[in-house]
């Protein structure tokens, strides 16, 4: 079967705004393939790699663990505040990622395949998918679950959320948008008629 045949739904929306559980309702109540952006991101950057040696030439120690992997939060306290460096970075890691995109839709035979990517629009990836669900929810919500999940304060989670593309951005480019304010409950619900339709 041909990629062409396929649903291939590129499911986005900003950090904190219930991507995660979107994609785990969708691969737990309709045992479909998810196919994570961010899994591939995280294998850019092994131990070992090529892309992970080129962070180091540009970064050095300050970025490097003591077993020799990446810091994460000293990279992310880097790209956060410095916009031509999350673009560099980007553009290191975001072919990589299109790569393994395209071996796995190769190799799957599902019809429905979702394809989880943050980065959708940024990375423009937009190519590889023919619909896009964009989860949406409030500002305020989305400080607090940021707060929540990864222990920040406010202005961390304001920073980070204005890091990327503007929800409302995303949202006008949606074929779908699924809104995340008012629990589980109505989320799935949302995602059961985007199904189907």
């Amino acid at each position: 079967m041909s990629n062409l045949a396929k649903r291939l739904i590129g499911l986005t929306g900003g950090i904190g705004t219930g991507k995660t559980t979107v994609a785990d309702y969708l691969a737990d109540r309709y045992a479909l393939p998810v196919l994570d952006a961010d899994i591939y991101a995280r294998e850019a950057v092994d131990q070992g790699s090529q892309i992970l040696s080129t962070i180091f030439q540009r970064y050095g120690n300050q970025v490097k663990s003591a077993d020799g992997s990446l810091n994460r939060s000293a990279l992310g306290e880097i790209i956060f505040n410095h916009p031509q460096e999350k673009q560099w970075l980007e553009q290191q890691i975001h072919p990589f990622v299109r790569d393994r995109f395209a071996q796995e839709l190769q190799q799957l035979k599902s019809k429905i395949v979702v394809l989880s990517i943050p980065l959708l629009f940024e990375a423009n990836l937009m190519a590889l998918v023919t619909e896009i669900w964009v989860v949406s929810c409030d500002r305020s919500l989305q400080i607090r679950r940021l707060q929540q999940r990864n222990g920040l304060t406010p202005q961390q989670a304001a920073t980070r959320i204005d890091s990327q593309m503007s929800l409302a951005q995303k949202v006008a480019l949606a074929d779908v948008v699924l809104t995340n304010n008012a629990g589980l409950a109505e989320l799935y619900a949302q995602v059961d008629v985007a199904l189907q339709s």
